[in-house]
C-alpha cells in the first residue's frame, strides 16, 4: 500500500474538521469536528507506522494515548456543554461571548447610588432606608 492513500484521507479528514471548527456556532458540532481532526491525525500515526515498519509500533501507541485523550477531552467537553446549556438554554458558541464579567457590572451599583444622592433619599421608602443605612450615609456624604 502506497503512502499517500492514508495521506491525502488523513488531510481531507483534518481539513473538514478544521472547517468545522471555524465555521459551526454549535459547540456539539465543533467538538464532533475536533474528534474528526484527531481522527485524522491518529491516521497519519498508523499510516506512518505501518510505511516505517516500526518494530516497536510507536505510532499505535501513540495512538491509543491520543484516543484516551480524545476520549476525556469529550467528556469533559459535553459536560460544559450541558452546563451551560442548562444555565443560558442555548449551545450556541456566539452567545457565550455573553458570560464574561465586564467592569460596567460593577459600575451600575455605584451609578445608583450616586443618582439618589443627587435626587436625595425623599424618593426612598422607609424599608429601603432600614435596609441600608450606610447608602444613606454614602449619599449623604456625596452632597
Amino acid at each position: 500500500m502506497h503512502l499517500a492513500y492514508p495521506a491525502v484521507l488523513a488531510a481531507l479528514l483534518f481539513c473538514v474538521g478544521l472547517y468545522g471548527v471555524l465555521a459551526r456556532r454549535n459547540a456539539i458540532l465543533v467538538l464532533m469536528s475536533v474528534e474528526l481532526m484527531l481522527n485524522a491525525v491518529n491516521l497519519n500515526l498508523v499510516a506512518f507506522d505501518v510505511w516505517l515498519r516500526d518494530t516497536l509500533h510507536s505510532g499505535q501507541a501513540l495512538t491509543l494515548f491520543t484516543i484516551a485523550i480524545a476520549a476525556a477531552e469529550i467528556g469533559i467537553g459535553l459536560a460544559i456543554v450541558l452546563a451551560v446549556y442548562r444555565n443560558r438554554g442555548t449551545s450556541d458558541i456566539d452567545r457565550l461571548r455573553d458570560t464574561a464579567e465586564t467592569d460596567e457590572a460593577e459600575a451600575l451599583p455605584e451609578t445608583a447610588e450616586t443618582a439618589t444622592a443627587v435626587t436625595g433619599t425623599a424618593g426612598t421608602t422607609s424599608a429601603e432606608a432600614n435596609e441600608s443605612p450606610g447608602k444613606t450615609k454614602k449619599a449623604e456624604a456625596t452632597r
